[in-house]
């Protein structure tokens, strides 16, 4: 039962304290629209999507309303267009009608993204694959709320460098197709080490292939909420700090495990997962480094960052994991540098580094997430960038994320804007000296020792 202080309580979350429904994603299966003939492939997918998520929007929409609890993002995602339309697209510019289709399906139902346009290379590629991937700048320069990723590496796999070789390439096309508007595309372009197959969060949603023929799966946020939980308990003991951050996660959780039910008996489509990630947004208050000045530093990126991270995600997660018998996704603490106001002050005023960046990517949710370098970044830099990154989650057995924005035609100290919920960054240095030579190298990077449990 639920009591009316409970109801109080999460009243003031919502009004005060930035707490928010970040998305409903309906995950959608293409399967059954694989098709030899292109055409037919993309009617199939427009009449699956558009009849299946007719009514997303309009149940989103009623929910805040009877529950006052807003939802920010109403969401889409979809098997990876690699696998369904293997047969029928032979070219770049065959994937390219599939990703004009999905985004005129999204805008049809109104939600604010679709994700899915995705290629699972984590060991090799197939042609379709290989085509995809080649499509990238030309889909993202067309297309308004199409995401796209690509999966490569997993600690079972390894890494296959030479789909980190190529993604550093397609990285640079797309910053140079959509330079109009400081090279946005590539702020819907994330590649992952062990994606997860129900991820609600966006550009990395994608519709496993293990997943039913629809899901719901919610994705809640609460930074401002565990900020002003741990300002009643400044100076107080680890055990205190640690408790509070659970007790708070689980309540939190709550709200979205209450929404995704609700949203699906409504859809009449089964319940996937709560993703409990503390996701920030450049609103004051709603700072994941705001969150670790709180425990006790003067900046993100000061000694000690990566450990409170490291509590900060633990206690986020076992809080949720008591609220939810389904917490997936990505779950934990997300550290983007646009999104985050905390952490752009920390960037412009020296406390935070690239390379911390990557250290804290240990213990976080994801990794490298909207971080914009200069648009003279070398391809070859980025995927060394890119296989570090891949290395940390391989190796951690965890998920880890790329999300650069090489910004044409802007340099360190200038800042860009990419406005709503992606904010603006400021432009961060990169080490200047090269690897070429290491990316060259063909194949892929073994997978770990400890990978071996069969």
């Amino acid at each position: 039962m639920i009591n009316i202080g409970e109801v109080i309580e999460t009243n003031q979350m919502v009004e005060r304290e930035n707490l928010d429904v970040r998305t409903i994603t309906l995950g959608i299966s293409l399967l059954d629209c694989a098709d030899a003939d292109c055409g037919r492939l993309n009617e199939k997918i427009y009449n699956k999507i558009t009849s299946l998520a007719k009514d997303l929007v309009k149940t989103g929409e009623a929910i805040e309303n009877n529950y006052c609890i807003p939802i920010v993002n109403k969401r889409i995602s979809v098997t990876p267009i690699a696998v369904v339309g293997g047969s029928a697209c032979r070219s770049p510019e065959d994937f390219v009608t599939v990703a004009k289709t999905m985004d005129q399906a999204a805008k049809e139902v109104g939600v604010n993204f679709i994700g899915g346009y995705s290629a699972l290379v984590s060991k090799g590629m197939t042609a379709a694959d290989e085509n995809l991937i080649r499509s990238i700048p030309q889909a993202l320069k067309v297309t308004d709320v199409g995401c796209i990723s690509a999966y490569l590496g997993s600690t079972k796999t390894g890494i296959n460098m030479d789909a980190v070789r190529l993604m550093g390439e397609i990285i640079k096309e797309t910053a140079e197709a959509t330079k109009e508007n400081d090279s946005l595309g590539c702020a819907k372009l994330v590649v992952f080490c062990n994606a997860p197959d129900d991820n609600p969060f966006m550009a990395g949603a994608f519709h496993g292939v293990t997943e039913a023929e629809a899901v719901i799966n919610v994705g809640v946020s609460g930074p401002g909420v565990v900020k002003t939980a741990l300002e009643k308990v400044r100076g107080e003991s680890f055990e205190v700090l640690c408790e509070t951050i659970k007790k708070t996660a689980f309540k939190v959780t709550r709200v979205g495990q209450l929404v995704a039910q609700e949203a699906s008996k409504r859809l009449n489509v089964p319940f996937g997962i709560i993703d409990l990630s503390l996701a920030p947004t450049p609103a004051v208050g709603d700072s994941v480094a705001d969150i670790l000045c709180e425990i006790g530093l003067e900046h993100a990126g000061a000694p000690g960052t990566t450990a409170a991270l490291a509590l900060l995600n633990d206690q986020v997660k076992k809080g949720g994991i008591m609220a939810s018998s389904y917490v997936g996704g990505l779950s934990g603490a997300f550290i983007p540098v646009s999104e985050d106001q905390g952490m752009i002050n920390a960037v412009t005023d020296g406390a935070l580094s690239l390379e911390k960046l990557e250290a804290m990517t240990c213990v976080c949710s994801v990794g490298l997430d909207m971080i914009a370098v200069p648009g003279t970044t070398k391809a070859t830099t980025i995927s060394g960038i890119i296989a570090d990154e891949m290395a940390i989650g391989m190796i951690n057995q965890k998920t880890t994320a790329v999300r650069l924005i090489p910004v044409v035609g802007k340099g360190i100290g200038e800042t860009v804007e990419f406005g709503g919920l992606l904010g603006y960054a400021p432009i961060m240095p990169v080490n200047p000296f090269g690897c070429d030579a290491f990316v060259n190298r063909r194949g892929r990077i073994p997978a770990p020792v400890h990978s071996f449990k069969n």
